[in-house]
């Protein structure tokens, strides 16, 4: 059958089908392993993303477990593993890193079959190496490591864990805790939002396809992405079976100076913007997070007067949305709500998105518009717009 035949819907599935076909196999990736952040002070951190956002308490090391150099705080909510690391030694490459770019994402860990062949692959199609493929072993068998360069000093690291019985990685302990706030009902990391400079977009989204395999699932122009001040462009990697998402924001020309030049500023260079985490009822999550303390952008009220005539009917009731400040969007397959929290530090860096996903397999083009504009209030609040 020709895709001129197709019905709309059809023609949609069929678009993403081909785009998952188009990524190649030649690095099969399980899902998101976990995700370091590098911060002031980790035991602090865990504390917070325990509070606000009802993490756990998984796993340690440190002092107490014979590491002199660093001490790390694993929390996990379902299949969300954040480690949060702090180094003793201020003359360490973790301290200049925090220096530089304030606490934010450092590894972003790829779950794999086989690290020494995802790391062959990916080094010999030109990937620069950090780590070499290597052993870690403790009495709960072995993992295998290895990891790669990505934008700025971001580095994915293959995990293997096929052979390992242990609580997270070797070196780490059972972090005891009397302190596990409920879950706020994450499940899992939906996407991750890189920022590059002006011109870097296409350099690692290409760098994502050839180097990686990934296709381009979807291409925001400044005409997508724009406001009567700030624009940005943005390309979406995915792998072939659609667990990794990787959008790649580049600034685009405008009147003032856009969230991506102000994450740039004050990040010192590219990084990892925001963490998209996926909910199954995002009413239950927000209420939740709000209640704990958790600071979300503002949407205009004038958005809740039109966005049931561009979405149709859904199940959620319109006046909590609004409450809340939930945005929603439709798409061929479904909808899906979203909220942006601001910046969970001082620099105005890294952010998180809680998302529920109700068919949809789009990002939200809807909302940009208003999205966009609640950020601008932010930076002129703050004096950067």
């Amino acid at each position: 059958m020709s895709t001129a035949n197709l019905t709309q819907v059809e023609n949609y599935n069929y678009g993403i089908e081909k785009i998952f076909a188009d990524a190649q196999d030649f690095l099969p990736i399980n899902g998101t392993d976990y995700v370091e952040l590098y911060v002031g002070n980790a035991k602090q951190a865990a504390h917070f993303y325990k509070t606000a956002l009802g993490f756990q308490s998984l796993a340690y090391c440190g002092l107490e477990t014979g590491n002199k150099e660093y001490c790390s705080y694993v929390v996990v909510q379902d299949k969300i593993r954040l480690v949060l690391t702090t180094p003793f030694n201020p003359d360490s490459d973790i301290s200049d890193h925090i220096r530089r770019h304030g606490d934010g994402v450092k590894v972003i860990a790829l779950w794999v079959d086989d690290a020494r062949k995802a790391y062959h692959e990916t080094t010999s199609r030109g990937a620069e190496s950090v780590m070499e493929p290597t052993v870690f072993s403790d009495d709960q068998g072995e993992v295998v490591k290895a990891g790669i360069k990505t934008y700025g000093d971001t580095i994915h690291m293959f995990i293997e864990r096929k052979n390992y019985k242990g609580i997270f990685l070797p070196g780490f302990e059972k972090w005891e805790s009397e302190y596990n706030p409920k879950s706020t009902g994450l499940k899992y990391v939906d996407h991750m939002v890189g920022n590059v400079e002006l011109g870097a977009m296409n350099k690692w989204a290409n760098f994502y396809a050839n180097v990686m395999g990934f296709a381009n699932l979807v291409t925001f122009d400044d005409k997508d992405i724009s406001t009567q001040y700030t624009a940005l462009m943005s390309k979406v990697m995915t792998n072939g079976n659609g667990r990794i998402k990787f959008p790649i924001n580049e600034p685009a020309m405008g009147l003032k100076k856009s969230q991506v030049e102000e994450y740039l500023d004050f990040y010192g260079g590219p990084g990892c913007q925001h963490i998209a985490v996926a909910t199954d009822d995002i009413v239950f999550t927000i209420s939740e997070m709000r209640a704990r303390g958790v600071e979300f952008l503002h949407v205009p009220g004038t958005y809740y007067d039109t966005v049931g005539d561009r979405v149709g009917v859904i199940a959620e009731d319109m006046a909590t949305l609004k409450k809340l400040g939930i945005m929603v969007d439709r798409d061929e397959e479904g909808y899906l709500l979203q909220i942006f929290t601001k910046p969970v530090e001082d620099r105005p860096t890294l952010f998180f998105e809680i998302i529920q996903r109700k068919g949809a397999k789009s990002f939200g083009k809807g909302n940009f518009q208003a999205l966009f504009e609640s950020i601008e209030a932010e930076q002129a609040r703050r004096g950067t717009l």
